[in-house]
C-alpha cells in the first residue's frame, strides 16, 4: 500500500530511535457515527443552541466535548431536558417510552439511533409479534442493550453475554426461538455463542442479515490484517465504547500486545520498549484528528515512518433526518 505522506527527518529526528507505524483501514468514524454528529451539529445550526442530546451522543469524550463547545448539552435522563428546547436521542438508541414521554411533554425530537441499530429494533418487534422469544447476544448495561430491549414487552428478550449463558440457557419454549445480536460485538465469540444455540435449538430463527455491523467487521478485520506485523498496537477509543474494546480483544487474541488509550497523553513509551513496528486503529467513535495526535506525539521520541494497510475501502452513507436535510 502506498505510505502515507511525511515529512523527510530533520537532524534531530535523525538521532531519534525508529518506530514503524502500520496504520490499519478502515478505522474511525463508521456512517452511524457520522450521521449522529451531523445531526447534533445541524440541529444546533437549524435551531439555535442549546440543543439538548439523552445520553453520550457516541462514546468518545473528544466528540462529546467539541459538541458541547458549540451549544449541545448532554443529560441522563429525559425529566432533565427543560421544556420547549429540542433534544437529539444518541447513537446507540433509546427504549421506546424514551420517544413517548418526549411527545407526551411535546418535546421537539431527533433519533439519530444509527439505521443498523434501528434495523434490529424493527425484526425485534416482528420476532416478538409472531410469537417468538428472542435470544439477544449482547452485553448487559450497554446503551443499546437497553434500547433494544426497549422495543419489545418485558420478558420477550433474555440476555444472553457469554457462552457459558448459551450453553445454560433454558426457555420455556424451545422450539420457537429467534436470536439477534448488538451490533458492536466481537465476530469471533458472537460466532461462538450463536453456534452453541443453534445446536442446543436447531428451530432457532435467525436474523435476515448480519446484526453485527459493516464498521465492526471491518474494523476487526483490518486488526486481524495487520496483527501479525506488528510488535504492539495501540487502540484509539474509549473505555466505554463496545467496538474499541473488541479490537483491543481481537489484536491480543492474535498474540499482539495492545492497549486502548483516549489521546496522546496517555502513551506510556516505557510499554514500547523494544518495540520497531506499532499498529495503530481507532474505535467507530473515535475521529481522525485523534490518530494524527497520535502519530504526532510518537514522532517527538521516535523516527517515525508510518504506513497505512488498507483491507476494505468503506463507503456507507446514511440518510439524514428530512427535516435537518436543509439546515
Amino acid at each position: 500500500m502506498p505510505d502515507l505522506p511525511h515529512s523527510a527527518p530533520t537532524d534531530t529526528q535523525a538521532a531519534l530511535p525508529p518506530l514503524a507505524l502500520l496504520i490499519a483501514a478502515p478505522r474511525g468514524f463508521c456512517a452511524g457515527v457520522d450521521r449522529a454528529i451531523q445531526i447534533v451539529e445541524l440541529a444546533i445550526a437549524k435551531h439555535g443552541a442549546p440543543v439538548y442530546v439523552r445520553h453520550e451522543i457516541v462514546h468518545n469524550k473528544y466528540v462529546v466535548d467539541s459538541l458541547k463547545a458549540k451549544g449541545a448539552v448532554f443529560v441522563e435522563e429525559l425529566d432533565e431536558v427543560p421544556d420547549g428546547v429540542p433534544v437529539v436521542f444518541s447513537a446507540h438508541g433509546v427504549p421506546k417510552s424514551v420517544p413517548a414521554d418526549a411527545a407526551a411533554r411535546g418535546l421537539y425530537y431527533l433519533d439519530a439511533t444509527c439505521p443498523l441499530v434501528s434495523k434490529v429494533h424493527r425484526q425485534a418487534e416482528r420476532l416478538v409479534e409472531a410469537g417468538r422469544h428472542i435470544l439477544f447476544v449482547g452485553h448487559g448495561g450497554h446503551p443499546e442493550v437497553i434500547g433494544t430491549f426497549g422495543q419489545v414487552p418485558d420478558g420477550g428478550m433474555t440476555l444472553i453475554e457469554t457462552a457459558a449463558d448459551a450453553e445454560r440457557v433454558a426457555p420455556a419454549d424451545p422450539d420457537n426461538l429467534a436470536f439477534l445480536t448488538q451490533t458492536t460485538l466481537s465476530v469471533d465469540d458472537t460466532a461462538e455463542v450463536i453456534a452453541i444455540l443453534r445446536a442446543r435449538f436447531p428451530a432457532i430463527q435467525a436474523p435476515r442479515g448480519e446484526d453485527i455491523c459493516y464498521a465492526t467487521s471491518n474494523r476487526q478485520a483490518a486488526v486481524k490484517a495487520i496483527g501479525a506485523a506488528c510488535d504492539a498496537m495501540l487502540v484509539i477509543g474509549a473505555p466505554n465504547s463496545s467496538n474499541s474494546l473488541r479490537l483491543v480483544e481481537v489484536a491480543e487474541r492474535g498474540g499482539t500486545k495492545a492497549r486502548l488509550i483516549q489521546r496522546a497523553a496517555e502513551i506510556d513509551f516505557d510499554w514500547l520498549a523494544g518495540v520497531r513496528t506499532l499498529g495503530i486503529t481507532a474505535g467507530a467513535s473515535a475521529p481522525e484528528v485523534l490518530v494524527r495526535e497520535v502519530v504526532d506525539h510518537l514522532a517527538t521520541r521516535f523516527t517515525v515512518e508510518e504506513r497505512e494497510a488498507e483491507s476494505v475501502r468503506e463507503t456507507m452513507v446514511f440518510k439524514l433526518p428530512r427535516s435537518l436535510e436543509t439546515a
